[in-house]
C-alpha cells in the first residue's frame, strides 16, 4: 500500500480500534498506551527511558513541524514501543534542525500511526483508564488476530523495566576535583538531570541499576540521586532495599519520578497504580513549604499512597501537592537529609520553575559534607 492509504491500525485493550496511515517501520509493537499534552518538546519525549514500554499519544495537532536536533535527546535512542499522533509532519522549518521526522522513526525501526482521531483516543482513555494496546502497520493479521497478540502482552501494573534501561556500565561526568560527589542510580535517567548537575560543579558517577550498596559507597559519594525510570516500582526490591542502606549513612538523598516511589517504598510507603497518569509539561504543583505555585513537567503512570503518607506523618512531611488532584509531588524525611519529588524539576521539556531543587540537595551536600 502507498502511504497515501490508510495502512495501519491502533487496537486498544477493550477492543476499540481506529484505522490510521503508517509513517515509521512496517509490523506490529504494543504497551500501554498514554498520552502526553505537551505542545513542544517531542523529541525529548520520544527519547525519555521513562516511556519505555509504552505507545504514545502525542495531544498536539503536528508532531514534526520543528524537525529533530542531534542534541535535543535524553537518551541515545527513542525509548517509546510506537507512535500515535495526528499529523506526522516531516516537512519542518527550524534552521537548527539536522533532519526530518520521518527518517529519524525509519532509521531507528520504530513504528508509527498517523491520521487518527487523538483527541477522541485521549478522551477514551481518560474515561476508561490506561491499557494496553497494539499498533499494526501494512499487516496482513486480522482483526482477531491481533486480538489474540494483544492479549498476550504484559501489563505495566507489576513489571519490572528500570534495569532494561539503565546503563550496562558505570561511567563519570564532571572534573576530578569537583567539591561535591553524586551517585546516580539509573533506573532511566535523563541527559538533563545529569547536566543540571554538572552547571552546579558536581562529579557524577552513573551507576547501573543493580550496583549494590557496597560498591557504590565504595566511590565515597557526598550524596545520592534516584533516577526516574519505566515501569512498576512495586517490584523493585533491588532499588528499595539500596534506599534504605543509603538512609543509615544519613547521607543526603534527592529522588525523582520513579526515584520518589522508591524513596516511598524504603520508608515503607505502598505507591499504586494511577488511572491514566500525569504526562505533560503544564501541571501546576503547590510548594506547601514556601506556598508558591510551580508549573511542571511530568511523566508517570505511578503515585505514592497519600493515606500510607498521612499515617507517616512523624517521619514524612508532604512538601509538595498536585493541585489539579491532590496527589502527593513532594515528600521529605523529617530528621534525615533526604526528599523526592514525583515531577521532573530539570523540565526537559518544560518550564523551569522547579530547578531550585537541585540547588538544595547540593545545599544538603555542604552542610552533611565531612
Amino acid at each position: 500500500m502507498s502511504s497515501s492509504q490508510f495502512n495501519a491500525i491502533l487496537l486498544l485493550e477493550d477492543g476499540t480500534h481506529y484505522i490510521g496511515k503508517s509513517y515509521g517501520k512496517p509490523g506490529i509493537t504494543a504497551g500501554e498506551i498514554c498520552f502526553n499534552t505537551g505542545m513542544t518538546g517531542y523529541q525529548e519525549v520520544f527519547t525519555d527511558p521513562s516511556y519505555f514500554g509504552q505507545l504514545l499519544v502525542e495531544t498536539n495537532a503536528h508532531i514534526g513541524n520543528y524537525g529533530i536536533k542531534e542534541s535535543d535527546v535524553e537518551s541515545d535512542q527513542i525509548q517509546i514501543s510506537g507512535l500515535v499522533c495526528k499529523n506526522f509532519t516531516y516537512d519542518y522549518s527550524r534552521p537548527m534542525a539536522s533532519g526530518d521526522i520521518k527518517s529519524y522513526f525509519n532509521d531507528q525501526g520504530v513504528i508509527v500511526i498517523s491520521d487518527v482521531d487523538t483527541r477522541a483516543i485521549v478522551r477514551h482513555i481518560r474515561s476508561r483508564g490506561a491499557m494496553n494496546a497494539l499498533i499494526a502497520c501494512e499487516s496482513e493479521l486480522s482483526l482477531t488476530q491481533l486480538q489474540a497478540k494483544l492479549a498476550e502482552v504484559p501489563s505495566m501494573k507489576g513489571l519490572e523495566l528500570a534495569s532494561q534501561v539503565s546503563t550496562s556500565e558505570s561511567f563519570e561526568m564532571g572534573e576530578e576535583d569537583a567539591p561535591y560527589r553524586v551517585a546516580v542510580m539509573d533506573y532511566g535517567t535523563k541527559k538533563n538531570i545529569l547536566r543540571c548537575f554538572l552547571e552546579r560543579g558536581c562529579k557524577v558517577k552513573v551507576f547501573p541499576a543493580r550496583t549494590s550498596f557496597e560498591e557504590v559507597q565504595s566511590w565515597n559519594p557526598d550524596g545520592y540521586f534516584i533516577s526516574n525510570g519505566p515501569g512498576d516500582p512495586a517490584p523493585m526490591d533491588y532499588a528499595v532495599q539500596f534506599v534504605k542502606k543509603v538512609l543509615l549513612t544519613k547521607k543526603p538523598i534527592f529522588g525523582i519520578c520513579l526515584g520518589h516511589q522508591i524513596f516511598a517504598l524504603a520508608l515503607d510507603i505502598p505507591t499504586y497504580k494511577m488511572h491514566h497518569g500525569h504526562r505533560g509539561i503544564n501541571h501546576p504543583v503547590k510548594n506547601l513549604i514556601t506556598g508558591t505555585c510551580e508549573i511542571t513537567s511530568q511523566n508517570h503512570g505511578f503515585g505514592v499512597s497519600p493515606d500510607a503518607v498521612a499515617m507517616k506523618d512523624d517521619v514524612i512531611e508532604v512538601t509538595h501537592v498536585n493541585l489539579n488532584d491532590d496527589t502527593v509531588e513532594g515528600i521529605r524525611h523529617r530528621s534525615l537529609p533526604a526528599f523526592s519529588v514525583q515531577y521532573h524539576p530539570e523540565s526537559s521539556p518544560g518550564p523551569h520553575d522547579s530547578r531550585y531543587l537541585f540547588d538544595q540537595f547540593v545545599e544538603l551536600i555542604k552542610e552533611h559534607k565531612l
